[in-house]
Protein backbone atom coordinates (compact mmCIF):
# COMPACT_ATOMS: atom_id res chain seq x y z
CA UNK A 1 0.00 0.00 0.00
CA UNK A 2 1.60 3.16 -1.23
CA UNK A 3 2.30 5.83 1.36
CA UNK A 4 0.04 8.19 0.11
CA UNK A 5 -2.99 6.21 0.20
CA UNK A 6 -5.20 6.55 3.03
CA UNK A 7 -5.04 3.94 5.63
CA UNK A 8 -9.00 4.88 5.98
CA UNK A 9 -11.50 6.30 3.95
CA UNK A 10 -15.36 7.23 4.28
CA UNK A 11 -16.91 8.29 1.06
CA UNK A 12 -20.90 9.64 0.74
CA UNK A 13 -22.22 8.37 4.46
CA UNK A 14 -25.48 8.66 5.27
CA UNK A 15 -27.07 6.77 8.12
CA UNK A 16 -30.67 7.52 8.98
CA UNK A 17 -32.57 6.74 12.13
CA UNK A 18 -36.67 6.47 12.30
CA UNK A 19 -38.64 6.92 15.49
CA UNK A 20 -42.17 6.98 14.73
CA UNK A 21 -42.74 8.81 11.68
CA UNK A 22 -39.86 11.05 12.09
CA UNK A 23 -36.34 10.57 10.10
CA UNK A 24 -33.29 11.77 11.71
CA UNK A 25 -29.97 11.69 9.72
CA UNK A 26 -27.54 10.66 11.87
CA UNK A 27 -25.04 11.46 9.12
CA UNK A 28 -25.59 13.33 5.94
CA UNK A 29 -22.63 12.67 3.20
CA UNK A 30 -20.07 12.41 5.12
CA UNK A 31 -16.56 11.88 3.57
CA UNK A 32 -13.22 11.30 5.65
CA UNK A 33 -9.72 10.29 4.93
CA UNK A 34 -6.96 9.44 7.06
CA UNK A 35 -3.31 9.11 5.73
CA UNK A 36 -0.51 7.30 7.55
CA UNK A 37 1.17 8.97 10.70
CA UNK A 38 -2.09 11.47 10.76
CA UNK A 39 -3.64 12.11 14.22
CA UNK A 40 -7.18 13.43 13.73
CA UNK A 41 -9.59 15.01 16.34
CA UNK A 42 -13.78 14.75 15.04
CA UNK A 43 -15.21 17.35 17.76
CA UNK A 44 -19.17 18.50 17.84
CA UNK A 45 -21.68 18.47 20.58
CA UNK A 46 -23.25 15.52 22.21
CA UNK A 47 -25.65 14.62 19.49
CA UNK A 48 -24.24 15.29 16.59
CA UNK A 49 -23.33 11.71 15.46
CA UNK A 50 -19.71 10.74 16.82
CA UNK A 51 -20.53 7.99 17.99
CA UNK A 52 -22.54 6.84 15.04
CA UNK A 53 -19.57 7.65 12.84
CA UNK A 54 -17.23 5.82 14.60
CA UNK A 55 -19.49 2.73 14.54
CA UNK A 56 -19.70 2.82 10.76
CA UNK A 57 -16.17 3.29 10.34
CA UNK A 58 -15.27 0.34 12.36
CA UNK A 59 -18.17 -1.77 11.17
CA UNK A 60 -20.01 -2.12 13.74
CA UNK A 61 -22.62 -0.27 12.29
CA UNK A 62 -23.68 -0.37 8.41
CA UNK A 63 -24.24 3.02 6.91
CA UNK A 64 -27.56 3.15 4.67
CA UNK A 65 -25.50 5.00 1.66
CA UNK A 66 -22.13 5.25 0.89
CA UNK A 67 -18.63 3.04 1.37
CA UNK A 68 -16.18 2.96 3.81
CA UNK A 69 -12.27 1.12 2.99
CA UNK A 70 -9.59 0.08 4.90
CA UNK A 71 -6.05 -0.30 4.39
CA UNK A 72 -6.79 -0.57 0.83
CA UNK A 73 -10.58 -3.33 1.59
CA UNK A 74 -13.72 -2.40 1.44
CA UNK A 75 -15.31 -3.23 4.80
CA UNK A 76 -19.33 -2.01 3.99
CA UNK A 77 -21.48 -4.26 2.47
CA UNK A 78 -19.58 -7.17 3.62
CA UNK A 79 -20.86 -10.38 5.82
CA UNK A 80 -20.79 -9.24 9.81
CA UNK A 81 -17.95 -12.02 9.76
CA UNK A 82 -15.97 -10.72 7.56
CA UNK A 83 -16.15 -7.34 8.90
CA UNK A 84 -14.97 -8.50 12.12
CA UNK A 85 -12.03 -10.00 10.83
CA UNK A 86 -11.22 -6.81 8.74
CA UNK A 87 -12.30 -4.75 12.17
CA UNK A 88 -9.91 -7.33 14.14
CA UNK A 89 -7.07 -6.69 12.31
CA UNK A 90 -7.00 -3.52 11.12
CA UNK A 91 -8.70 -1.38 13.91
CA UNK A 92 -7.91 -0.78 17.70
CA UNK A 93 -10.71 0.26 19.14
CA UNK A 94 -10.89 2.67 22.90
CA UNK A 95 -14.14 2.55 23.69
CA UNK A 96 -15.82 5.34 27.00
CA UNK A 97 -16.26 1.84 28.75
CA UNK A 98 -16.32 -1.93 28.05
CA UNK A 99 -12.72 -2.48 26.39
CA UNK A 100 -11.68 -4.98 28.93
CA UNK A 101 -12.66 -8.69 29.94
CA UNK A 102 -13.21 -8.91 33.64
CA UNK A 103 -12.05 -11.92 33.65
CA UNK A 104 -9.11 -11.95 32.23
CA UNK A 105 -6.49 -10.37 33.49
CA UNK A 106 -4.32 -7.22 31.70
CA UNK A 107 -1.64 -9.58 30.03
CA UNK A 108 -4.65 -12.27 28.76
CA UNK A 109 -7.00 -9.39 27.79
CA UNK A 110 -3.78 -8.30 25.05
CA UNK A 111 -2.98 -12.33 24.03
CA UNK A 112 -6.97 -12.31 23.27
CA UNK A 113 -6.74 -9.02 21.00
CA UNK A 114 -3.85 -10.33 19.31
CA UNK A 115 -5.40 -14.12 18.42
CA UNK A 116 -8.72 -12.39 17.28
CA UNK A 117 -6.55 -9.95 14.86
CA UNK A 118 -4.25 -13.23 13.53
CA UNK A 119 -0.96 -12.34 14.61
CA UNK A 120 2.12 -13.64 13.35
CA UNK A 121 4.83 -11.79 13.41
CA UNK A 122 6.10 -8.41 12.56
CA UNK A 123 5.27 -5.28 15.61
CA UNK A 124 2.20 -6.48 16.26
CA UNK A 125 3.92 -9.89 17.66
CA UNK A 126 6.84 -8.31 20.27
CA UNK A 127 6.47 -9.23 23.68
CA UNK A 128 3.49 -7.95 25.69
CA UNK A 129 5.54 -6.58 28.31
CA UNK A 130 6.82 -4.21 25.98
CA UNK A 131 3.67 -2.94 25.15
CA UNK A 132 2.99 -2.98 29.14
CA UNK A 133 6.14 -0.74 29.46
CA UNK A 134 4.69 1.61 27.26
CA UNK A 135 1.20 2.37 28.97
CA UNK A 136 3.17 2.49 32.34
CA UNK A 137 1.48 -1.13 33.26
CA UNK A 138 4.59 -3.26 33.52
CA UNK A 139 3.81 -3.91 37.15
CA UNK A 140 0.27 -5.02 36.74
CA UNK A 141 0.50 -7.32 33.41
CA UNK A 142 -0.96 -9.88 35.76
CA UNK A 143 -4.00 -8.02 37.37
CA UNK A 144 -7.37 -8.16 37.02
CA UNK A 145 -9.32 -4.81 35.76
CA UNK A 146 -11.66 -4.65 38.79
CA UNK A 147 -8.25 -4.26 40.84
CA UNK A 148 -7.47 -1.50 38.83
CA UNK A 149 -7.50 2.09 39.38
CA UNK A 150 -9.68 4.70 36.41
CA UNK A 151 -5.71 6.17 35.03
CA UNK A 152 -4.71 2.11 34.94
CA UNK A 153 -7.76 1.10 33.22
CA UNK A 154 -7.41 3.99 30.67
CA UNK A 155 -3.71 2.83 29.59
CA UNK A 156 -4.49 -0.84 30.24
CA UNK A 157 -7.62 -0.19 27.50
CA UNK A 158 -5.07 1.48 25.81
CA UNK A 159 -3.02 -1.82 25.29
CA UNK A 160 -5.70 -3.77 24.47
CA UNK A 161 -6.42 -1.62 21.44
CA UNK A 162 -2.56 -1.30 20.42
CA UNK A 163 -2.04 -4.96 21.01
CA UNK A 164 -2.10 -6.20 17.38
CA UNK A 165 -0.17 -2.94 16.34
CA UNK A 166 -3.53 -1.63 14.15
CA UNK A 167 -3.55 0.39 11.08
CA UNK A 168 -5.98 2.90 12.76
CA UNK A 169 -6.57 3.58 15.72
CA UNK A 170 -10.36 4.91 16.81
CA UNK A 171 -11.12 6.24 20.14
CA UNK A 172 -14.45 7.46 21.41
CA UNK A 173 -13.56 10.08 24.67
CA UNK A 174 -10.92 8.09 25.62
CA UNK A 175 -9.68 11.10 28.20
CA UNK A 176 -13.41 12.06 29.43
CA UNK A 177 -12.73 10.46 32.78
CA UNK A 178 -8.92 10.64 33.50
CA UNK A 179 -6.51 13.05 35.13
CA UNK A 180 -4.48 15.42 33.60
CA UNK A 181 -1.18 12.99 33.93
CA UNK A 182 -3.59 10.16 32.57
CA UNK A 183 -4.33 12.04 29.44
CA UNK A 184 -0.91 13.05 28.72
CA UNK A 185 0.62 9.91 28.76
CA UNK A 186 -2.70 8.56 26.75
CA UNK A 187 -2.04 11.15 24.39
CA UNK A 188 2.09 10.59 24.02
CA UNK A 189 1.05 6.87 23.13
CA UNK A 190 -1.06 8.01 20.62
CA UNK A 191 1.04 10.55 18.82
CA UNK A 192 4.02 7.58 18.74
CA UNK A 193 1.57 5.50 17.23
CA UNK A 194 0.57 7.72 14.66
CA UNK A 195 4.79 8.55 14.25
CA UNK A 196 4.94 5.01 13.15
CA UNK A 197 3.00 5.15 10.43
CA UNK A 198 -0.52 4.31 11.77
CA UNK A 199 -3.28 6.39 11.88
CA UNK A 200 -5.83 7.98 14.86
CA UNK A 201 -8.85 9.13 15.14
CA UNK A 202 -10.50 10.54 18.00
CA UNK A 203 -13.85 11.80 19.33
CA UNK A 204 -13.34 14.35 22.09
CA UNK A 205 -14.48 17.46 23.59
CA UNK A 206 -11.14 17.55 25.06
CA UNK A 207 -9.17 20.76 23.89
CA UNK A 208 -6.06 19.52 25.27
CA UNK A 209 -6.60 16.70 22.78
CA UNK A 210 -7.54 18.77 20.48
CA UNK A 211 -4.37 21.17 20.60
CA UNK A 212 -2.00 17.73 19.95
CA UNK A 213 -4.13 16.54 16.85
CA UNK A 214 -2.39 17.44 13.30
CA UNK A 215 -6.45 18.05 11.83
CA UNK A 216 -9.49 18.83 13.81
CA UNK A 217 -12.55 17.89 11.73
CA UNK A 218 -16.35 19.18 13.33
CA UNK A 219 -19.55 17.04 13.09
CA UNK A 220 -22.85 19.13 12.90
CA UNK A 221 -25.91 18.27 11.89
CA UNK A 222 -25.09 15.57 10.47
CA UNK A 223 -22.31 16.38 7.88
CA UNK A 224 -18.40 16.91 8.79
CA UNK A 225 -16.57 19.58 7.82
CA UNK A 226 -12.40 20.60 8.65
CA UNK A 227 -12.01 23.34 11.23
Amino acid sequence: MSAAEPLLEARGLYRFFHIGDDETAALHGVELRLRPGEFVAVMGPSGSGKSTLLACLTGLDEPDAGAVTVAGRRLTRRPEAERARLRARHFGILRQSGNLFPQLSVRQNIALQRRLAGVRGGAASAPIDALLERVALAHRGDDYPASLSGGETARAALAVALAADPAVLIADEPTAEVDRDTEDRLLDTLAAHCAAGRAVLVATHSAELARRADRIVRLRDGGLTDV
